[in-house]
């Protein structure tokens, strides 16, 4: 586009610029066919990772671990933990009967267990669970001094400076002494801290009967002390049926304020990528992404060659580079996913009667996962680039560009006021409400609040002046006033971008006209349809017939006002109706308004004269009937 328009500022002819324009449109379409063949390989690619057996694993472990009661105490599950008495009621009742599966429901052994659990019968328990904890030091924080003759101990959320490392208890066995880690691994996010990877460590065994005696064992000797605060409970399994892993990990966070915080991952991977020939197809799909990634980075360094410093001038070649980085994150992720499971899957599962850590492999496998998701969606973004040149989607684009500065002041005020009301809430319920417990979660609670998700009744009750004062202004100033300010903007430039192109039409640079005509061109051939020759034809033989009624009917100076009209008509339509034109639309000036004005007019003293002309001919046709 950038050079055709400064051949033209250089004297290009205009039929060798039309062509140019052929050219450019073709290339574009064609451009367009290629990229769609690259976005199926991608659909392809990304849905052959995800397999709807994914979630009814979830789902079926989660239930098993998380929602099973205690025995006799329906309400106490994992997801309810809230006290060391109920953790420990926990771990020796629904987690042991979760994890130890050895006999079916007649109390028959259905197949050889070779001394493995199979959870569901389905599930083989890869190596044995492992138990993790995490401690701080005693004081690790300061008592003021008026209450340090009733607290001679204090222990302070976890850091990484206040961690405990000695041992402590029996001081006999690996769950008694402190274990630093041998990974580099990145610490696990939870509620109320970051936590390491080293602590107390202990494996299950791979018999229930010992693994319930040495839970009792750790209660009985106090294993969890005031000092404790996170602690890990990590598996995982096997289903060769649908050839998934699933890795589970349940955290007991202890905070400084006392209780306990639950929380859950389980993540189903499909770690073996290649066993059927399902598989095999979806690696020549990973060959052919690579080939096109390696085209189109070819591209894309040649414009930058070509346009130096102009070409970072277009949002699409930064979406386009955007791109390129996400494709290459994503095959360095996979290659190294690949290479991992390479050389750990067989010393994980050499030794069974020991941790088997597949928590690494699933997280760098989900990492792979979230960067192909972002991948595909700015793949399918990228559509706009070529659909831009229809005329509806110019309009919007033009929409956009056009508002974007009346945005950004809108924003700005906008956000001014959302941020106050943000701090207002988290100040004033923070405390009470959960929603507004953290500044995020009041900005969150206030996005919920603008969508129709609102706890009214706990603002309210948290506090009973301000509560009611606080939602029904911020309903009033951000939903009733501020939004719809946002849409009036977006509205009259709308209708402001919509009268420009009724005014000026967009030049005929769209692909809609180009496939157009290639299926006319297809019916012309099949003879479906009149040669395009054989139109014009009848097009000439049609204003032959005009000019010999007009030296019939009319005098010499009606036919020269007739062919001044039509030179001046020739003259306007090259201006705002040319296929040569360029830009998005044609400003007009007030001068240039007038002549359009004038033109009309005249127009309709034209269709006034041929009317009269038109009734006198009629009257001496019914004349001569009579």
């Amino acid at each position: 586009m950038a050079e055709a328009s400064r051949w033209r500022e250089g004297g290009t002819p205009k039929h060798k610029l039309k062509y140019r324009r052929e050219v450019e449109i073709r290339t574009t379409l064609q451009e367009l066919l290629v990229y769609f063949i690259f976005l199926i390989n991608l659909c392809i690619l990304t849905f052959g990772m995800v397999n709807p057996h994914m979630y009814y694993l979830n789902k079926v472990m989660s239930s098993l671990f998380l929602d099973t009661s205690v025995p006799g105490d329906e309400r106490t599950n994992f997801k309810s933990v809230r006290s060391i008495t109920d953790f420990w009621k926990f771990m020796e009742g629904p987690l042991l009967e979760g994890l130890y599966w050895d006999s079916w429901y007649n109390n028959k052994q259905p197949y050889n267990l070779k001394n493995s659990s199979r959870i569901y019968y389905e599930n083989i328990l890869l190596g044995v669970p492992r138990v993790r904890q995490l401690k701080v030091r005693n004081n690790t924080c300061k008592v003021y001094s008026s209450f340090q003759s009733l607290m001679s101990e204090c222990y302070d959320k976890y850091t990484y400076e206040n961690e405990d490392l000695s041992d402590f208890g029996l001081k006999h066995d690996t769950e008694w002494k402190y274990s630093t880690s041998n990974s580099n691994f990145p610490w696990h996010w939870g509620f109320v801290g970051m936590y390491g990877n080293g602590g107390y460590i202990f494996t299950l065994s791979k018999s229930k009967y010992k693994t319930k005696d040495k839970f009792i064992d750790l209660r009985l000797n106090s294993w969890i002390t005031r000092g404790t605060r996170v602690i890990f409970i990590d598996f995982s399994l096997y289903n060769a049926n649908v050839n998934l892993f699933c890795i589970i990990r349940l955290v007991a966070e202890f905070p400084a304020t006392g209780g306990i915080l639950t929380s859950w991952q389980f993540y189903s991977v499909k770690l073996l990528r290649y066993v059927s020939y399902y598989d095999y197809f979806i690696a020549s799909c990973e060959i052919t992404f690579c080939i096109f990634l390696i085209v189109f980075t070819t591209q894309e360094v040649k414009k930058m060659k070509e346009f130096k410093s102009a070409y970072f001038k277009s949002i699409w070649n930064w979406i386009e580079l955007l791109l390129l980085v996400l494709c290459f994150m994503a095959i360095s992720f996979n290659t190294y996913c690949n290479i991992q499971i390479f050389l750990s899957l067989g010393q994980l599962l050499e030794n069974t009667e020991k941790y088997s850590d597949f928590y690494s492999l699933a997280y760098w496998h989900i990492y792979y996962n979230n960067i192909i998701a972002i991948t595909i969606f700015f793949a399918w973004i990228k559509i706009f680039k070529f659909i831009s040149f229809n005329k509806t989607m110019s309009q919007l684009s033009s929409t956009l560009s056009r508002c974007i500065k009346d945005i950004v002041g809108f924003a700005i005020m906008f956000f001014i006021i959302f941020f106050a009301y943000a701090q207002l809430g988290f100040l004033v319920f923070g405390s009470q409400v959960d929603d507004f417990s953290t500044f995020q979660n009041s900005i969150f609670a206030q996005f919920r609040i603008v969508l129709g998700d609102f706890n009214f009744a706990g603002i309210q009750q948290a506090n009973r002046i301000l509560g009611p004062i606080y939602f029904i202004t911020f309903i009033f100033f951000v939903f009733f006033v501020l939004l719809n300010m946002f849409l009036a903007i977006i509205n009259d430039t709308y209708s402001e971008v919509k009268a420009d192109y009724s005014i000026a039409r967009r030049p005929d640079f769209e692909l809609g006209k180009m496939i157009k005509k290639s299926y006319k061109n297809a019916l012309e051939k099949l003879k479906l349809k009149k040669d395009q020759k054989d139109e014009d034809r009848e097009m000439k033989r049609s204003r032959d017939l005009v000019e010999q009624a007009r030296r019939e009917g009319f005098d010499e100076n009606e036919t020269e006002s007739a062919k001044q009209m039509k030179k001046w008509k020739e003259r306007l339509e090259k201006k705002y109706y040319s296929t040569e034109t360029e830009d998005d639309y044609q400003p007009v000036t007030q001068q240039e308004f007038r002549e359009l004005f004038l033109y009309a007019v005249e127009l309709e003293k034209e269709l006034h004269y041929v009317s009269l002309k038109l009734n006198q001919v009629m009257r001496k046709f019914s004349a001569l009937q009579n």
